[in-house]
């Protein structure tokens, strides 16, 4: 490992931790603080999850799924309001805090997936109405479905938990939303997948799904809130290799975080055996694959931070000046 290398590890950002701000909460990937005021502040640090647990920190990957969703939150800002209301520093967002509702709406293009809430294995497995949609016989992986398709799923009860499937007909009888509220989560959902889906294509890629996750503020007006469209929580393929690969019958080109997870599986069943340490020149590797993701999936140029400067110094300074009166 090269000196450069190693300044550049060294400068990840591993812990978002400063006593001096209220409210602290840790997450996987984000430290976050609720402040008195209602608005809370998150900071995305360069932790990588997999397989439900932390395995290293990847360089500039706070950097990239905070500029990602940044990026999206302003390109459908049109169609729905979000929570955002400053990004002092390029790994922070501070966001207004809303009332969180009970559901995640994922949608769907592609007949894909690997996890327990994805159709792909449940229509392997010969199941044919699911979350409320009837599909036709004869589909195959990775096959796009003949309309985009949402898949809501309940939110987790504890952390560490899992996301259940549910139709719109359960959500309503079973009053965790009311009739009025998901037609408009519904109608928000598909209209930013719409929005997402033209500028991927515009940048020669192929959304595949997504998930978003809604809140309500003070005046009672639902709001975007987390992420929109990041490596985190969408999936993407390239579009020029699709049509071949598919024909060939191989998995399309993938461009979000399964990289590390294919990394991961080909060196142990990660649910049950221990995972390896990943080495530096393949963290430094993935970092620069996140650098490329963003600037294809946004189409701008990703402005990395001087080797050496630790992002937590900057962050520091960054929140020194926007909350100085905590400082």
């Amino acid at each position: 490992m090269t000196d450069r290398a190693a300044d550049i590890l060294a400068a990840c950002l591993t812990d978002a931790e400063f006593p001096v701000l209220p409210g602290f909460r840790r997450g996987k990937v984000r430290d976050s603080y609720d402040l008195p005021d209602g608005r809370t502040i998150m900071i995305a640090t360069d932790r990588q999850s997999a397989f439900d647990k932390v395995l290293a920190a990847v360089p500039w990957k706070g950097q990239v799924l905070t500029q990602t969703a940044m990026f999206w939150f302003d390109a459908t800002r049109d169609l729905c309001p979000n929570c955002v209301l400053d990004t002092p520093d390029p790994n922070v967002t501070v966001v207004e805090r809303l009332d969180m509702l009970p559901v995640e709406m994922v949608v769907r293009d592609y007949l894909t997936g690997s996890t327990d809430t994805s159709i792909w294995p449940k229509y392997k497995r010969g199941e044919r109405d699911m979350y409320g949609v009837t599909f036709p016989d004869g589909l195959v992986k990775n096959q796009k479905l003949p309309q985009t398709i949402l898949t809501p799923t309940t939110k987790a009860a504890t952390p560490g938990g899992h996301d259940a499937p549910i139709t719109p007909a359960e959500i309503v009888a079973q009053g965790l939303l009311p009739q009025d509220i998901w037609d408009e989560l519904a109608e928000k959902s598909l209209a930013v997948f719409a929005r997402g889906r033209e500028i991927a294509a515009a940048n020669g890629l192929v959304l595949v799904d997504t998930k978003y996750e809604f809140g309500v503020d003070t005046s009672g007006t639902i709001k975007i809130a987390d992420e929109v469209h990041t490596p985190d929580s969408s999936r993407y393929w390239i579009a020029d290799t699709y049509a071949a690969r598919m024909k060939a019958g191989d998995e399309p080109e993938s461009l979000d975080k399964e990289f590390l997870r294919l990394w991961v599986t080909a060196r142990c069943d990660p649910y049950n055996e221990p995972i390896p340490e990943i080495p530096a020149d393949t963290l430094l590797e993935f970092g620069e694959k996140y650098i490329r993701l963003y600037e294809r999936v946004t189409g701008q140029r990703f402005a990395r931070a001087a080797a050496g400067t630790p992002v937590r110094d900057r962050i520091e300074a960054n929140l020194r000046r926007a909350f100085p009166e905590y400082f």
